[in-house]
């Protein structure tokens, strides 16, 4: 019943405090304006992500459970979020929002103490990381803070995947009776849960890098609790529940080295672009994207807490269908990816290679 209250307040707060912020992105002019690129015709207010931050806080304010590591993460969170409203005012450039980003990191790692420091693999056993341990973790907090903001390109696409992934977590904690990640996840997955009552399409607003980056931010730090001393289970966990952000933020790095481009050179090529060329509908296009979502989900849980054999089973097929889907919607350059070549083989018409 507790967490039930937990998470309906922090909605609740979500959804009063949305408007209200909508109205000031308005009339300091940080709005979303129409591109090529971009799949929206209006101008839009931004900032959203201030909402769902300032929800959290009042959450925190209200429900706090007390971990000694949790001024590290809140310090950094203020860093991205700030860091965040100055990108949607003025448009900073990549190194100075990587530069944030690297400061909030660190942070984390040294006045909060998380970071990696052992990795138990199946055929090597224990493995003492060391000085990688810091470089994995900041690879990991600024790889996913990033990833987030990539997929932010629909309406309710990444506020709606960061609620699963919340709720996701929220489980994985109960399993494991983490009652600090278990309060957190809840109060997040609330606050994502309002902001997207006014972001699902059609949207009132969106949530901007304010919200695209602290939701990273705080995902990345939250999946790393408890995975100081990882092994290969608790390693890949965080991976399969960000499926869809890890999966088309690595397709896009893949893709843009293929064409010789930047990997921070912006594009119309992620996930849901391709997926509303096929089907010409936002909101299609985002409830199948839950719903793979979702699906990672299960397989994170099914690994962890039922059987690692059959997790490895499920993870060898679910890569397979990635791989398959990627080649058939071009995520990936055709020639890259072995699985879907094959796939395609098999299914070619044998009239299709003769020849005059």
């Amino acid at each position: 019943m507790n967490e039930l209250i937990i998470y309906l307040t922090c909605l609740g707060l979500s959804i009063l405090m949305t408007p209200i912020i909508a109205k000031i992105a308005i009339k300091i002019g940080a709005v979303d304006k129409p591109n090529k690129r971009k799949v929206h015709t209006n101008l839009m207010p931004t900032l959203g992500g201030l909402a769902i931050y300032i929800s959290f806080f009042i959450g925190h304010l209200l429900f706090k459970y007390p971990h000694f590591q949790f001024n590290a993460i809140f310090i950094g969170s203020l860093i991205i979020v700030v860091t965040g409203i100055f990108d949607d005012v003025y448009d900073l450039s990549p190194k100075g929002k990587l530069a944030a980003q690297f400061i909030a990191a660190s942070i984390v790692i040294f006045y909060g103490q998380l970071h990696l420091e052992t990795l138990e693999l199946p055929i090597f056993g224990l493995i003492e990381l060391g000085y990688f341990g810091y470089l994995f973790t900041y690879i990991w907090i600024i790889g996913i803070t990033n990833a987030i903001n990539l997929i932010d390109g629909l309406d309710g696409l990444a506020s709606g995947v960061a609620s699963i992934t919340f709720l996701t977590m929220y489980v994985m904690a109960v399993s494991v009776g983490d009652n600090f990640v278990m309060t957190y996840t809840l109060i997040l997955a609330g606050c994502t849960s309002g902001f997207l009552v006014y972001n699902f399409h059609p949207a009132k607003i969106f949530m901007g890098d304010t919200g695209a980056l602290f939701l990273g931010y705080i995902i990345s730090v939250m999946s790393l609790m408890g995975f100081e001393n990882a092994t290969f289970i608790s390693f890949v966990v965080p991976i399969l529940i960000l499926g869809v952000p890890v999966f088309d933020t690595l397709f896009a790095i893949i893709r843009r080295k293929l064409k010789d481009q930047s990997v921070t050179q912006a594009d119309k090529e992620h996930l849901h672009h391709l997926l509303m060329g096929t089907n010409r509908s936002q909101t299609k296009t985002v409830l199948i994207i839950y719903g793979i979502s979702i699906l990672f989900s299960l397989v994170a849980i099914i690994y962890s807490r039922v059987s690692p054999e059959l997790g490895i089973v499920i993870l060898i097929a679910v890569f397979i269908i990635i791989e398959v889907i990627a080649g058939k919607i071009g995520l990936l350059d055709k020639h890259f990816l072995p699985f879907s070549k094959i796939f395609r083989k098999l299914h070619q018409d044998p009239r299709s290679n003769d020849k005059e």
